[in-house]
């Protein structure tokens, strides 16, 4: 099994607004699908401040992963977020998150993409596992706070 990114485009969007809901589901995440779409639809139109990345074949992705950028002072330039990241139930445990993420940084590089961000539960050994696998450390010093308007 491939964690080939394709970006998102508008063609993608049945697909992709599919995946986030199944993703939203499993996480507790509560939206609508007018919600979903509204978040999906700019990333797909090729909105600046952020990507959407199919996993696997375009036609029956497997996952996705959303990136919203941002800049940095300390890292001097472009920054960016995981901001979701998903794989199939019945394709886990293949390698294919560690693979997509690794993947990333090719992906995005070219554009001066000076470093990526994500956030995860303290408690999710299995994510904290992955994440360092694909390259990613903690800060010792610092935690993402957020203050939702």
């Amino acid at each position: 099994m491939s964690a080939a990114l394709t970006l998102g485009k508008p063609e993608h969007l049945e697909r992709l607004v599919s995946l986030v809901e199944a993703f939203h589901v499993e996480a507790g995440i509560a939206s609508t699908e007018d919600c979903r779409r509204a978040g999906v639809v700019p990333l797909l139109d090729g909105i600046p401040h952020g990507c959407a990345y199919l996993i696997g074949p375009p036609r029956a992705p497997i996952g996705y992963i959303v990136i919203c950028f941002g800049w940095s002072v300390e890292f001097a330039g472009l920054d960016a977020i995981v901001d979701e990241l998903y794989i199939r139930p019945g394709v886990r445990g293949r390698g294919i998150a560690t693979e997509a993420l690794t993947a990333l940084p090719r992906a995005l590089g070219s554009f001066g993409l000076r470093a990526i961000h994500l956030e995860v539960d303290k408690d999710n050994a299995a994510a904290i596992k992955l994440y360092h696998r694909a390259g990613f450390q903690a800060r010792d010093k610092y935690m993402f706070m957020t203050r939702t308007l």
